[in-house]
């Protein structure tokens, strides 16, 4: 009896699945002793702090490689389920009404499941089933229960919400669909995605607490300096030029779209502390244990996977 997903995996796959694994442990270790051996106030959170974001980063692994193992279907179901559980972050803390209903019932049994689908079959209507079809037909929703208080916010937070939680999320495990002449492993792409905007948040939150002197914004995001923002975006960019072998390019194009990947992710984490901020919370949510909702994994995501998806798409189709 045939599955209906492949469970081969590449020895490429298994050999950064290694790595990486190596690499953790190495970080586990270090985050245990220094738990042990840091005493004041200031170091116990921050080293507090760095040790639930490798926990993240256990979970997120472990997550990812049953995606590998199991295939493209997989994967995207996956990916579904996260932003339904980011979209349901979303809006648990945003205001809403019983007339918004109806809208977000749409958002999240109709929109999610077509846009995954989309993921799967038509990367064309990919692009626009949400920013048109959803952005008309959620308010028409909303105002056919003939509440107009606070309708323009009510229906901007669905939509939005929609947007980065599903539209842009979806962008990730559509680079396993993007056609790329003489390139043939898209789980790779994903694979470099994932890991150059996780570890310049890492590297961003370790470069900002030895360097850091320069916010950024300190209202939105006070743990954000430029001292982070540079040394961290840079080294996790050196990294994904020297991860250029998994990728259809050279050193120099991967550093580029590394870079890409970092400033899109910097500014998605800031955008969305920024919202948190406004709506007087601190975590989108407590799925992670000590690092908050799915959504605080995913905010560097939600900008990150659509910038480098279009530029790698426009690329190929120009210079390839």
């Amino acid at each position: 009896m045939s599955l209906p997903f492949d469970l081969s995996v590449s020895p490429t796959m298994m050999t950064l699945f290694g790595g990486v694994f190596v690499l953790l442990l190495v970080a586990s270790t270090v985050g245990f002793v220094l738990s042990r051996r840091v005493t004041s106030e200031g170091g116990i959170a921050t080293v507090a702090n760095l040790n639930a974001r490798i926990k993240a980063w256990w979970l997120m692994i472990a997550i990812f490689a049953v995606a590998f193992v199991f295939g493209k279907t997989v994967t995207i179901v996956l990916f579904a389920l996260t932003s339904f559980y980011c979209l349901r972050e979303f809006l648990s803390i945003t205001p809403t009404r019983s007339e918004d209903h109806t809208a977000t019932v749409f958002a999240f049994y109709l929109f999610i499941p077509l846009q995954y689908y989309l993921v799967a079959t038509d990367l064309t209507m990919l692009t626009i089933l949400i920013p048109v079809w959803a952005f008309l037909l959620l308010p028409v929703l909303a105002v056919l229960k003939g509440e107009t208080a606070d309708f323009l916010q009510r229906t901007a937070r669905i939509q939005w919400a929609l947007m980065l939680t599903v539209f842009c999320i979806s962008h990730a495990p559509a680079l396993l669909m993007l056609d790329i002449p003489g390139y043939e492993e898209k789980f790779l792409l994903l694979f470099f995605l994932i890991t150059v905007v996780q570890l310049s948040d890492v590297l961003q939150y370790v470069f900002g607490k030895l360097f850091g002197k320069h916010k950024v914004a300190p209202r939105v995001s006070p743990a954000k300096t430029w001292e982070g923002l540079i040394g961290g975006g840079l080294t996790a960019s050196a990294i994904g030029a020297g991860l250029w072998w998994i990728t259809p390019w050279n050193p120099v194009e991967a550093f580029a779209f590394s870079l890409i990947i970092v400033i899109a992710g910097f500014v998605g984490g800031l955008v969305l502390s920024a919202v948190k901020r406004s709506l007087g919370a601190k975590d989108w949510g407590t799925m992670i244990e000590g690092h908050g909702g799915a959504l605080d994994r995913m905010d560097s995501v939600s900008f990150a996977a659509p910038v480098f998806f279009h530029a790698a798409r426009f690329y190929s189709i120009q210079f390839m």
